[in-house]
């Protein structure tokens, strides 16, 4: 790694990513010491997910997680923040009119410093990704494995595999890019499925369990690390195993995302 500074990392600069297929490196933090090493392993993109509700909180599902959460834990990541375009979830319940999501969307971008908000669900958000962007937020879209609608998809189980579902999520995706939306994420979809929406779309996606496809990869950092209690998801990879410490595994999924080599097939669905 060389030591000159990096530009800051903008929508703009992922979009023209995008256009180069050059590959976007993304994962999750929720403190400044672990957003301190990501920065130094030159991650393109810092989530500040509600899977802290998880990860940190010990809660079997992002649902628990408030929107005090949220600006504390991004709030947080911002100190020990420098290039890294840093987006922050809306937690569960914190966006279901226009209102609130401008509201919170305040606190995200004000209290917590977040650089782009995080929203899942297609058609029944336009109005508030509309709204949102017409104020000057970034957006950013979540399709697929919906984590706060687990209760209703009856458990962590892979979207879009039918004709009737995948060309839904094929629209949503596309009305999302029509109402202002500058990313996607795509979590746990079929490969083709990823693929397609990725090649409809001039907004960049970025996969989780989705396939090598998309113009970007996001993993959790506890499940990057292999430290997530219980049974780690399959569509991860533990990339400390075999290294002498964080920063060289940290270092190891950039690369990797960069060169294609993560996901490998292994990692996906179909």
């Amino acid at each position: 790694m060389d030591s000159l500074p990096r530009a800051q990392v903008t929508v703009t600069t992922l979009q023209k990513m995008k256009q180069r297929s050059e590959k976007i490196a993304v994962v999750t933090s929720y403190d400044a010491s672990f957003t301190t090493l990501l920065e130094r392993a030159k991650v393109d993109v810092i989530l500040v997910g509600d899977s802290l509700g998880m990860v940190v909180q010990g809660r079997d599902s992002t649902v628990g997680v408030s929107m005090d959460d949220m600006v504390y834990h991004c709030a947080c990541v911002a100190r020990g923040g420098e290039s890294a375009l840093r987006i922050a979830d809306f937690p569960f319940m914190s966006y279901s009119s226009v209102d609130q999501a401008l509201e919170n969307a305040a606190k995200l971008m004000r209290e917590g410093q977040a650089h782009m908000v995080k929203l899942e669900g297609g058609e029944v958000n336009l109005k508030s990704v509309e709204a949102i962007t017409g104020f000057g937020v970034p957006v950013c879209g979540h399709l697929g494995l919906l984590p706060q609608s687990v209760n209703k998809l009856g458990g962590y189980r892979v979207q879009g595999r039918d004709d009737a579902s995948a060309q839904q999520l094929i629209s949503d995706a596309r009305a999302l890019e029509a109402a202002g939306a500058a990313l996607l994420v795509l979590e746990c979809v079929p490969v083709d499925l990823a693929r397609q929406v990725t090649e409809a779309l001039t907004i960049p996606t970025i996969g989780i369990g989705a396939g090598v496809d998309c113009d970007g990869q996001v993993l959790v950092l506890y499940d990057l690390l292999g430290i997530t209690p219980g049974k780690r998801p399959s569509f991860s990879r533990n990339f400390l195993a075999g290294q002498s410490d964080i920063q060289s595994a940290l270092v190891s999924y950039v690369q990797a995302v960069k060169a294609s080599e993560f996901p490998a097939k292994e990692h996906g669905f179909s």
